[in-house]
């Protein structure tokens, strides 16, 4: 298990200064069978009127662990952008920690689809969200190493 809080960890470098998940305690964490899941803290800060998180944050959160499967897992890919994003929410996530556990299910040379659970570990792990996505995906060449001239 990482932290992923520390500085220098590679997925969550590029997120800006400011950026809401970026403030928020999370750590890469091992599941049997994952491509990449990240447990993240529900803090009051980023819960709505009826005491669950904000829609759009977990939003956010099943959009990036999808993301980072796609770069940091086996075959990654350089760049990768969301074409397609599809989220059911099947219950809120209250204040304590969230697991966004991510499934790659197609790497193709242009594109990929990946699946995104969430559930709320402060709950008996509840399943909270499923998350649906198809990413424009990007590897670069192989080195041209002057065969075949």
């Amino acid at each position: 298990m990482s932290d992923t809080a520390l500085a220098g960890d590679r997925p969550w470098d590029s997120l800006p200064n400011g950026h809401a998940i970026a403030s928020m305690h999370r750590k890469t964490v091992e599941v049997p069978g994952a491509d990449w899941a990240v447990q993240m803290d529900v803090t009051p800060q980023v819960v709505n009127s009826s005491g669950a998180v904000q829609g759009g944050l977990l939003a956010t959160l099943i959009d990036l662990v999808a993301g980072i499967a796609l770069l940091e897992g086996p075959e990654p890919y350089d760049q990768t952008t969301t074409m397609d994003m599809h989220v059911t929410f099947h219950r809120g996530a209250c204040v304590g920690p969230v697991l966004a556990t991510a499934h790659v299910l197609r790497r193709g040379g242009r594109s990929a689809s990946v699946r995104v659970e969430v559930v709320d570990l402060g709950a008996d792990s509840l399943h909270i969200a499923t998350g649906m996505l198809t990413f424009a995906a990007r590897r670069s060449p192989p080195p041209d190493r002057g065969e075949g001239r």
